[in-house]
């Protein structure tokens, strides 16, 4: 029981109360979309916003808006949910052993049973194979950059096993669609592009620190390693430099992208971004209580709208 309300059966520890998979999903897909984490989107987001970033940086360098970039925006947002999907599946079939042990994970659909792990696996394939049909829509530029892709979120769930920055690996897999798609619409892949993707992998090293610590003790007892284990009292210390690193390389993506073509008004709407995205960091790093499992969950949350400030801030530089 939640607050006089009955928990749905199988529900997800850290799912998002009400939603809607627990509640408006067939019985027979829950455990599916629970294994693709739609009870929990905060993922899909942190996934598409980079994407978002590189389509506007790439309209901006070149100054050349087509309508061909709608479907790049609705096919990205599409291509995320999907492979966020496929990827904490392949996730949740390689740490199957390791969540049976963790408090918060031990309710995921393969530990607590509700779903095979050969099942799993069909699923991931279904899922791939539909983003694999949208990646095709695109140039063969874009397409090779999506194969590519693979590697990284192949790599990650074993990351945890062999270093004490697991979190640099998730920061390569989440933020390729930076790169994905800036180089869907100028058909090919240029320095601005890289810098932002670097920018997206010091934000996930911050966002994904603060969700680490809530595991910390889990961790430690089963011997996996995380940068929340690794910093322990020294992460503010460790947070504030992912902070300056992701608004100093956000900001000279930026200048990179809108400064050969772009007016003066738009190059300081642009920057404007980072600036404010870093305002909403810097209030997270001051709200940061590592003790406070529930503070450190909302605080991970919130990263959905630290990655859009700038995104909105770029929209705004397009009609400059």
């Amino acid at each position: 029981m939640q607050g006089g309300t009955p928990t749905p059966d199988g529900q997800v520890a850290d799912a998002v109360k009400d939603n809607w998979v627990d509640r408006r999903a067939p019985a027979w897909s829950r455990p599916y979309l629970r294994l693709s984490r739609a009870d929990r989107p905060i993922g899909t987001w942190l996934l598409l916003i980079p994407c978002w970033w590189g389509l506007a940086l790439a309209i901006l360098w070149d100054q050349s808006p087509r309508w061909e970039d709608l479907w790049i925006f609705v096919a990205c947002a599409a291509g995320s949910w999907l492979m966020r999907g496929a990827g904490c599946t392949w996730n949740d079939i390689t740490d199957r052993n390791f969540d049976g042990q963790v408090e918060r994970t031990r309710s995921r659909p393969i530990p607590s049973g509700q779903v095979t792990v050969k099942g799993a696996v069909i699923w991931m394939g279904l899922q791939a194979l539909i983003s694999f049909a949208i990646l095709l829509s695109f140039n063969q530029a874009t397409v090779a950059m999506g194969i590519l892709a693979l590697f990284p979120v192949a790599i990650y769930p074993f990351a945890k096993r062999f270093t004490w920055w697991p979190q640099v690996f998730l920061g390569l897999a989440f933020n390729w669609g930076a790169m994905l798609a800036w180089v869907a619409h100028t058909g090919t892949l240029n320095w601005p592009a890289v810098v932002l993707y670097l920018a997206g992998i010091a934000w996930t090293l911050f966002y994904d620190t603060i969700y680490a610590h809530q595991d910390t003790e889990d961790d430690a007892l089963i011997g996996v390693k995380s940068t929340a284990r690794l910093f322990g009292t020294d992460t503010p210390m460790w947070l504030r430099r992912f902070i300056v690193a992701t608004v100093s390389l956000m900001a000279l993506a930026v200048i990179m992208a809108v400064q050969p073509n772009g007016s003066v008004l738009a190059l300081v709407l642009a920057l404007a971004g980072p600036w404010a995205m870093g305002w909403h960091m810097t209030w997270q790093l001051r709200a940061f209580d590592a003790e406070n499992g529930d503070r450190l969950l909302q605080l991970f949350r919130l990263n959905r709208d630290t990655g859009l400030i700038p995104l909105i801030f770029f929209a705004a530089a397009l009609f400059a």
